[in-house]
């Protein structure tokens, strides 16, 4: 299997990797990188446990092969928090309930930190469209929209910034 060097931007900090082109990002990210809060849950792309952000976009890391990561900028789950402190939705994640097992948290709040970049001030109807790609066994969901709607409502006091945009402390 030929290996190729990678270069990557993730969570800010640049990375050279030498992987195969067919191995996948989430394995990337976990075990040549060691990030490892972004989960595997089915490995073909129906659940969502393994969001990341690929240039702002949300993607199932389990789908996208190393070979079509060349000066791309990734943020996982881990890239989120500022200045070593959780930011704002995965605190309104917390308040609401909607962290049980964890399993599914990561890819959930990947997806809501993308849509309220995006949308800050989303419907209920918008949260659970941008939600239907991932699946929780847990919550039943209705406290991961709540998470969301929580954070879009404190949003005008606590904005998300884009990982571009923050200074670290």
């Amino acid at each position: 299997m030929s290996k190729r060097s990678i270069t990557l931007t993730v969570n800010g900090d640049p990375y050279e990797v030498v992987t195969a082109g067919t191995k996948r990002l989430i394995d990337v990210l976990r075990n040549e990188i060691g990030l490892t809060g972004t989960k595997e849950g089915c490995g073909e792309g129906e659940c969502g446990a393994c969001t990341v952000l690929l240039n702002g976009d949300p993607v199932n890391s389990c789908l996208v092969l190393a070979g079509q990561l060349n000066d791309v900028e990734i943020v996982t789950i881990e890239g989120l928090s500022e200045a070593g402190s959780l930011n704002l939705l995965q605190d309104k994640f917390l308040e609401a309930g909607a962290v049980q097992c964890g399993f599914c948290s990561p890819g959930m709040i990947m997806v809501g930190y993308a849509l309220l970049t995006d949308n800050p001030k989303p419907t209920e109807e918008e949260v659970r469209e941008a939600l239907s790609g991932n699946l929780c066994r847990c919550t039943g969901y209705q406290k991961i929209v709540d998470g969301i709607l929580a954070t879009a409502e404190a949003m005008d006091s606590s904005p998300l910034r884009p990982l571009s945009e923050r200074v670290e402390a």
